[in-house]
């Protein structure tokens, strides 16, 4: 799983099922070891897949942001992501367990755009 932490450097398509893989990293089963087999897997269809910058375009910046509801059965904490956009080509992005357990699905969505605009300044 470190390795695959190492790639999402260059990959925001990785960052969601390998943050949620590291969560199991301290006691692993079986489908964890199937998980990390698929990724890899995944990884050799889309070797052309990445970051790409072109030059000439219009610097425009977006942001994008999302989250999902008490995704952790354990804990009831969402897991929120966003990414940030420079002319199309991502410069910026992360998927993480918000710090808090939310109550309403409304509120998952309030932390994650907070969190996105925190560092967007």
């Amino acid at each position: 799983v470190g390795c695959l932490m190492y790639l999402t450097v260059t990959r925001p398509d990785l960052m969601f099922v390998v943050c949620l893989l590291s969560r199991f990293m301290a006691k692993p089963r079986e489908e964890h070891m199937q998980a990390a087999k698929r990724v890899l897997r995944y990884l050799k269809g889309t070797l052309e897949f990445g970051v790409f910058y072109r030059k000439g375009s219009e610097l425009k910046v977006k942001a994008y942001t999302d989250s999902d509801y008490a995704g952790d059965i354990d804990d009831r904490r969402s897991t929120s992501g966003y990414v940030f956009l420079l002319s199309g080509a991502a410069v910026c992005w992360s998927s993480r367990k918000q710090d808090v357990v939310t109550l309403s699905s409304t509120e998952a969505e309030y932390v994650a755009a907070t969190s996105c605009a925190c560092h967007c300044v």
